[in-house]
């Protein structure tokens, strides 16, 4: 048997977005029982990146001064994580715009 969740979810989302452009009011609860957001994932998502970077930060400044449990190898690869993670974002947020610009340039 074939999971619809994904597709329910993404109808639903499709749906909240129709009614948005057509100014009218959303409904608050679209979608299915058991369903994840897609907007909560987002958040969680750059609430990680920004963790990721905050941590990264703090380590540097911890060897800068002199901190002697910080090692320069860790530091080093804290902050390419951290890098890597934003990359990773601003490569979806390029998606979802993109995404945005073909749905609205869609004849109706």
């Amino acid at each position: 048997m074939m999971d619809t969740r994904g597709i329910e979810q993404m109808l639903s989302e499709l749906r909240a977005m129709s009614q948005v452009a057509q100014n009218k009011p959303v409904q608050a609860n679209e979608q299915p029982a058991g369903g994840v957001s897609f907007a909560e994932v987002l958040n969680d998502a750059l609430k990680d990146v920004s963790a990721a970077q905050q941590e990264a930060r703090s380590m540097a400044e911890d060897f800068s001064a002199a901190d002697s449990s910080v090692n320069l190898q860790d530091v080093m690869v804290n902050l390419q994580k951290a890098n890597l993670s934003f990359q990773q974002m601003v490569q979806v947020r390029n998606r979802l715009v993109s995404a945005y610009q073909d749905i609205m340039n869609m004849s109706v």
